[in-house]
């Protein structure tokens, strides 16, 4: 296992295997990667991810823009199952083409997915992230029929857009068998503008949940956030990035789709480039130690803005 300079340990591996999108979602932060340059093949991902785990990085989610758009993305998920030390691997998407890869998926190997899902209003689904919700449910149904488990729903909440749709969405998660994961606006990637009109906090969410939960656990090693389980259903809160206890407990580290490993999602100032030197020739151990270098410069974001605000 590796860890930083703060002493947090580096679990899980998030990595953007193409930065190619169906949809237009406002509020997109693509894992923080701006303007790709190149395209890391399915061979350069699999040897990342075998480096990454032979440092003790055992859990893996596939990531985008939209994953399910890389054409070979039934092989990424069977070549990345097959390695040795791998614990859990699952991926992010919007759902809309599940309904022909799901079962393609799971026997392949994948284990989980989140979907996401702000809203259940075909208008608004199309305003917001364009397409048609009905591929989404469909996509869901057949993630859910597949075996994948747990399904995730992941609902962005939005002031104004979907504020009103909070016990529709658990409905829906309880009928679907889903979990539902509410996530609060992050200011990545977005306009000021957009942000202040949209964001919304989840405290009266969390505050109503406090009172009709059976059981609330905390996830320990994903930014310590709350799960809320309620008699019908399940829903995790996602808060945002930007506070110490998040950053105190994040043991998150990723790649670009261009084959740059990204310490942090908020910066995009601390990059570190594997993809030309292995593209040159570098073997395993010299990519370990840049893997080791990108570690290194892991530190809690709130500790860099504050830092920023202070010089100002």
């Amino acid at each position: 296992m590796i860890y930083d300079n703060c002493n947090r340990p580096v679990l899980n591996l998030r990595i953007s295997v193409t930065q190619k999108c169906d949809k237009h979602c406002p509020y997109c932060h693509r894992e923080g990667e701006r303007e790709p340059t190149t395209l890391m093949t399915v061979k350069e991902i699999l040897r990342i991810v075998r480096i990454a785990i032979s440092l003790g990085i055992s859990r893996v989610k596939l990531t985008g823009g939209e994953p399910l758009l890389r054409k070979e993305i039934v092989e990424i998920v069977k070549g990345i199952t097959a390695l040795e030390g791998l614990t859990d691997l699952s991926m992010t998407t919007n759902g809309t083409h599940l309904k022909g890869l799901a079962k393609d998926l799971k026997v392949a190997g994948l284990e989980r997915v989140n979907v996401s899902l702000p809203t259940l209003d075909h208008k608004v689904y199309s305003e917001v992230m364009g397409g048609n919700l009905q591929d989404a449910l469909d996509g869901i149904k057949a993630a859910v029929d597949a075996g994948l488990k747990p399904v995730k729903v992941n609902m962005l909440l939005l002031k104004e857009i979907n504020d009103q749709e909070v016990e529709k969405m658990m409905h829906f998660a309880a009928q679907t068998g889903t979990i539902l994961q509410m996530i609060e606006l992050e200011p990545i990637n977005l306009g000021k503008g957009y942000y202040e009109s949209h964001h919304l906090s989840l405290d009266k969410v969390e505050d109503k949940l406090e009172k009709v939960a059976v059981e609330k656990r905390v996830r320990k090693f994903m930014q310590k956030r709350r799960v809320y389980t309620l008699p019908d259903v399940k829903v995790e809160l996602i808060r945002p990035i930007e506070n110490t206890e998040f950053c105190a407990s994040c043991t998150r580290i990723r790649v670009t789709s261009d084959g740059k490993i990204k310490p942090c999602l908020m910066r995009s100032d601390n990059l570190v480039d594997f993809l030309t030197p292995m593209r040159n020739g570098a073997d395993d151990k010299k990519i370990s130690e840049i893997f080791i270098e990108a570690v290194k410069k892991r530190e809690p974001y709130y500790k860099v803005a504050k830092a920023s605000k202070t010089e100002t």
